[in-house]
């Protein structure tokens, strides 16, 4: 089969043939229809030297992807040849303290499909039973890849009330942009964007914020309360882990406000704990991944429904041979795309 592999830890990625996986007993071999491009798979493509994201090389990566189940393991029920699904990325052990308490998405002995196993940037993967959603119907086909991140989206935003809230999204890459839409039909009143790019600010509106604002351009904190008054948001879903977007985030929160920690920083980060944090009394939640799979339920209802349409922000398609210039969009300075979908 055709798939994207790390070879070695310098950047980039190579597009060659490989061997199709073979499966384990609890495993579903699945032939991939769309993958869609990740923060973690963009840290592996540009990783380069000891660091590299990736474990033994070669290693074919991918994290977000759906596709048609062609075997399936002995151990494996509940699937037929021909099911649709979308893959959960985070491998739970099931028998851990957090598995056990209904938190299998920060499980003690978490191993993530495309980062500690080969992913899904192939034409076949091997996926555990456990980690595979299965569609009902074909009414989701089009946009099965990018149901993992999208309920990562909804962990973040809907795991408290929002209804007559005034939300700030930091950060409008394709998480961002997803939140600002779930966080409109959860019933927020007002949707505050941030983001430096002009193109993805203007696909934010399409999303749902009520205004975008761009951070670089200075009195940000002040635009942002002539939008939601001097008390602040009452939420802030900071997607970005920029220094300052931290810092600005915490500013603009009202006091008894929420604050979703969902972007990692690429260093550690020094904040005013005391002034900006205890006193406060704002309520600092991190959000990892997604609940599993009570955050699948949650956004199959948004998506069917129509309370949501995420279509707005899937932006650019390419072939998986054509993978260098999807890559090369996204690291560009503009960043003129929202989420990138790749097809064998």
């Amino acid at each position: 089969m055709k798939a994207i592999v790390k070879i070695s830890r310098t950047r980039g990625a190579s597009y060659r043939d490989v061997e199709v996986p073979e499966i384990k007993k609890d495993e579903l071999l699945i032939r991939v229809t769309a993958a869609s491009i990740g923060p973690g798979d963009l840290a592996i493509h540009n990783s380069a030297g000891p660091d590299c994201a990736a474990p033994a090389l070669p290693f074919i990566f991918g994290q977000e992807f759906c596709g048609e189940v062609v075997e399936i393991g002995s151990l494996a029920k509940g699937f037929e040849k021909g099911d649709f699904i979308s893959v959960e990325s985070h491998i739970f052990c099931g028998v851990c303290g957090q598995c056990r308490n209904d938190q299998r998405h920060i499980c003690q002995n978490l191993r993530v499909i495309g980062r500690d196993v080969p992913g899904g940037l192939a034409e076949y993967a091997a996926v555990p039973a456990r980690c595979s959603w299965k569609h009902t119907d074909d009414s989701l086909k089009d946009i099965g890849a990018i149901m993992e991140p999208f309920g990562s989206s909804v962990h973040a935003v809907l795991a408290d009330d929002l209804v007559g809230r005034t939300v700030l999204i930091s950060g409008c890459a394709p998480q961002g942009l997803f939140a600002a839409a779930i966080a409109k039909a959860g019933g927020a009143k007002r949707v505050i964007a941030l983001d430096p790019s002009d193109y993805r600010r203007r696909l934010a509106v399409k999303m749902g914020a009520c205004t975008a604002i761009d951070p670089s351009a200075g009195n940000c904190l002040a635009k942002i309360t002539k939008v939601c008054g001097p008390e602040g948001v009452d939420a802030v879903i900071e997607m970005s882990g920029g220094a300052r977007a931290v810092e600005l985030g915490l500013k603009a929160l009202r006091p008894g406000g929420r604050f979703v920690a969902f972007g990692l920083p690429v260093t550690n980060l020094s904040l005013d704990y005391a002034g900006d944090i205890v006193k406060r009394g704002i309520r600092l939640e991190g959000v990892a991944g997604r609940e599993i799979f009570r955050s699948w339920y949650k956004m199959e209802s948004l998506l069917k429904s129509g309370a949501v349409n995420p279509r707005p922000a899937l932006t650019h398609r390419f072939s998986f041979k054509d993978f260098s210039k999807a890559f090369a969009l996204i690291n560009s300075k503009e960043q003129k795309c929202g989420k990138i979908i790749l097809t064998p």
